[in-house]
């Protein structure tokens, strides 16, 4: 007993030994912060990205605020896209945009145009069903509501060739309604299931002989092909070539557009707010408002390249000539897809994709064991097909179905492609075209800077852009 007690005394003065040997003996560190000079970072956000749109766009100086784009007086009608609405398994054309077919196009009789527009039937067709045949006679035009329809051809030496592929809203056949002679040039084919409103020539003269304005519209439509016109539509300018001797040349003018677009700057504003305590006393080491400032400022940058893509009125989605609209032959951007996109074109200068539009082209290429080459642009290094450079957007939408859009494009005025569109000069600039004006110190004591930037693009000719549509991003095979 005795030594179990020594053994237990010897115990408990050792646990007060080792509870001397940690107690403090130094300041601590949450106490020394207390009087040291911490280092900071400059306020970080995660909205900043590489705004490769904005750095690769050229940039035209624009006095007035707006730019006139002068073309060559163009004969062709319209080949715009039509928009349906659904109602359970009914669909119906929106009457208003039956004047986006070639032969409507302008026609605003919206009474005519919604009788017209009830004639329509809905029609099925499975995938693989042939829709129509090359060779044949037409009398109606498709209205493609839902799906993805291929234009099928013979190739030179007796095979099947696909020249094209239809997609949501498109249409084709209207030629029956002002040709009673037309026939198919091709074979239409459903690639997928696909839901069709038909409308026949025999509904549209019927109700013609009861609309004057309609049968006024068919017969000039009717005229217009009489014109002579190159490939794009254009009025053609006469020319001789070859001739000898003292032959009697053609006489000629180049005729413009009378209406020409005009593009009119955008504008992105906020009104940035700082107290002047704040900026009184809270401006070491950094300045509160300049780094509220710098950041508002790169807000405004990311919303100016959202709008030059998106924006209804100017943005390069939306403003795509339905002619540039191309569709993938299988779903995933393929190489045969980005090189259809390149051969629409001169002089190709980007592409731009999102992201994950990238990895799935990457993905393509990976399985077909390609290596697409890259290069370096300012330290970063960027894909390319056929050297040119595939720069990532990611304010290029992805659709809930995951399917997204690349751009390709040709750039520059003197090229005839795709400009920016800005003007500088203007007061309390920062940047090109980006003010910062005071607005004053209210009641409350709060400083006002007015925030702004002015902005647009313009397409000089409808083949400086191209769009690869209804790209699907997530298939892995």
């Amino acid at each position: 007993m005795s030594v179990g007690s020594v053994d237990s005394a010897g115990a408990v003065g050792g646990e007060a030994h080792d509870e001397r040997t940690r107690s403090q003996q130094s300041l601590g560190t949450a106490a020394a912060r207390n009087l040291a000079t911490t280092t900071k970072s400059a306020p970080q956000m995660q909205e900043i990205t590489s705004r490769w749109l904005l750095k690769m766009l050229p940039w035209t100086q624009v006095q007035g605020g707006t730019y006139r784009v002068n073309r060559r007086l163009t004969y062709a009608v319209g080949d715009g896209r039509v928009t349906f609405v659904q109602t359970g398994d009914r669909v119906a054309v929106v009457p208003g945009e039956l004047a986006e077919l070639p032969a409507l196009r302008g026609y605003d009789d919206q009474d005519a145009l919604t009788e017209l527009a009830n004639r329509c039937r809905q029609r099925t067709y499975a995938a693989g069903q042939v829709i129509a045949v090359a060779g044949e006679d037409t009398d109606r035009v498709h209205l493609l509501a839902h799906g993805k329809v291929e234009k099928l051809g013979t190739g030179p030496y007796g095979d099947e060739a696909v020249l094209g592929v239809l997609a949501d809203g498109a249409h084709f056949g209207d030629a029956a309604l002002v040709d009673a002679d037309a026939t198919w040039e091709y074979t239409a084919r459903a690639a997928t299931d696909c839901v069709v409103l038909e409308l026949t020539r025999s509904d549209v003269l019927n109700l013609a002989e009861r609309a004057d304005s309609l049968a006024e519209r068919l017969a000039a439509a009717a005229d217009l092909p009489r014109q002579r016109t190159n490939k794009h539509g254009e009025k053609a300018i006469d020319l001789s070539a070859g001739h000898v001797g003292e032959a009697l040349l053609p006489h000629t003018y180049v005729d413009y557009e009378a209406a020409p677009r005009e593009y009119e700057l955008s504008v992105a504003q906020t009104v940035l707010k700082v107290h002047s305590r704040v900026a009184d006393l809270y401006n070491q080491p950094m300045n509160q408002t300049e780094q509220q400032l710098r950041l508002t400022v790169e807000a405004l940058r990311e919303r100016q390249e959202h709008e030059l893509i998106n924006n209804p009125e100017f943005g390069l989605l939306s403003n795509c000539d339905y002619g540039q609209r191309l569709q993938p032959h299988d779903g995933v951007p393929s190489p045969d897809d980005l090189d259809e996109l390149l051969s629409r074109r001169r002089g190709n200068k980007l592409f731009l994709a999102h992201p994950r539009a990238i990895a799935a082209f990457g993905r393509e290429c990976n399985r077909r064991g390609l290596v697409p080459e890259s290069i370096d642009l300012g330290g970063h290094r960027i894909p390319t097909w056929r050297g040119v450079p595939i720069f990532p957007c990611n304010k290029i939408p992805v659709s809930e179905a995951r399917t997204t859009s690349i751009i390709c494009m040709r750039t520059g005025e003197a090229e005839q492609g795709v400009i920016g569109l800005h003007q500088t000069g203007i007061p309390d600039e920062i940047e090109p075209s980006l003010s910062v004006r005071f607005m004053g110190i209210d009641e409350q004591a709060i400083i006002s800077y007015l925030v702004t930037a002015y902005y647009s693009a313009a397409i000089l000719v409808p083949d400086a852009l191209g769009v690869l549509e209804n790209v699907e991003v997530s298939r892995w095979r």
